[in-house]
C-alpha cells in the first residue's frame, strides 16, 4: 500500500510540474516595411483629332478627360514625371494635365516630349484613385495634314528633385 501511496504521489508531483512549466510561451517575430510606389491608369484616353477651326484662327485644340489614375506610396517627396516614346511631328503639340493627389502640386498643362517632365511633385505617404489625367492636342496649319499614328505615354512615380 504504501508503494502504492508513493507511485500516486510521484505521479501527482510529474503532472503539477508539467502543468505549472508552460503557462507562457515566447516568439520573435520579425518585421518590416518596405518602399511602396505604386501607380496605375484606368485605360486609355480616346482619339484626339484636330479637325475644325475658325477661319483666321489656328485649328482648335481638342481634349480627352476620359482617364483617372491611382498612387500608393509609403516614402516622402516624390513626383510623377510624363514622357512619350517618341516626339511628336511638327508643329503638333500633345500635353497632359494630372490632377494632384492631396499635399501634391500639379505642374498643369506640360507638353509631352521623349524627354520626362515633372507632372506632379510633393507627394508624400498616401494612397489616392481615380485622379483626373486631361490629353490635350493642338496643332498649327503649318503642321499640315498628319495621318493617324500613336504614342504610349509614359507615367513614373519616382524620388523628387
Amino acid at each position: 500500500m504504501r508503494m502504492l501511496l508513493l507511485v500516486v504521489v510521484g505521479l501527482f508531483l510529474l503532472c503539477a510540474t508539467a502543468a505549472f512549466a508552460g503557462n507562457t510561451a515566447t516568439q520573435t517575430v520579425t518585421y518590416e516595411v518596405t518602399a511602396i510606389n505604386e501607380i496605375s491608369v484606368s485605360g486609355n484616353p480616346g482619339a484626339l483629332t484636330v479637325s475644325t477651326s475658325t477661319a483666321g484662327s489656328a485649328p482648335n485644340l481638342v481634349s480627352d478627360t476620359s482617364t483617372t489614375y491611382n498612387v500608393t506610396t509609403n516614402g516622402t517627396g516624390k513626383k510623377i514625371t510624363g514622357a512619350i516614346n517618341t516626339n511628336m511631328p511638327a508643329n503638333v503639340t500633345l500635353q497632359i494635365n494630372l490632377v494632384a493627389p492631396a499635399g501634391g502640386s500639379s505642374t498643369g498643362d506640360t507638353t509631352l516630349s521623349s524627354e520626362a517632365a515633372d507632372l506632379v511633385t510633393g507627394i508624400t505617404k498616401l494612397s489616392e484613385g481615380t485622379l483626373g489625367i486631361t490629353y490635350k492636342l493642338s496643332a498649327t496649319a503649318a503642321a499640315g495634314i498628319v495621318g493617324s499614328a500613336t504614342k504610349t505615354v509614359t507615367l513614373t512615380l519616382t524620388d523628387g528633385a
